[in-house]
């Protein structure tokens, strides 16, 4: 099962489109604490299979985490459930603070 892996980029022009994706942060709250993509939804991963229900099926999807791991995980679980447009933040939000925004905290 193939999940998109999008760059941070390609997901800045995402967030810019209507419908806007739904940002799924699925790092740990101590992770979230330090630094966030602004409008994301926090879910951490290993509460992803009993939360999933609160995901829209109508809108797409980018997961990230901390380096592109865990997320990719849990897009190819969404994508098992049967959500149907999720996709990946390639690198997670380390990257994004590199290429995008470099006043995020890096950790």
């Amino acid at each position: 099962m193939s999940i998109t892996q999008l760059t941070p980029q390609q997901v800045q022009d995402c967030l810019k489109e209507q419908p806007a994706p739904l940002l799924l942060d699925v790092r740990e709250e101590d992770e979230v604490r330090l630094c966030a993509l602004a409008g994301s939804l926090h879910i951490p991963m290993n509460l992803i299979p009993l939360r999933h229900n609160e995901l829209p099926d109508d809108v797409p999807i980018i997961v990230y985490c901390h380096h592109g791991i865990r997320s990719l995980n849990v897009a190819r679980y969404l994508t098992h459930v049967g959500f149907e447009n999720v996709a990946n933040l390639q690198g997670g939000i380390d990257a994004w603070a590199r290429q995008i925004d470099p006043s995020l905290p890096r950790y």
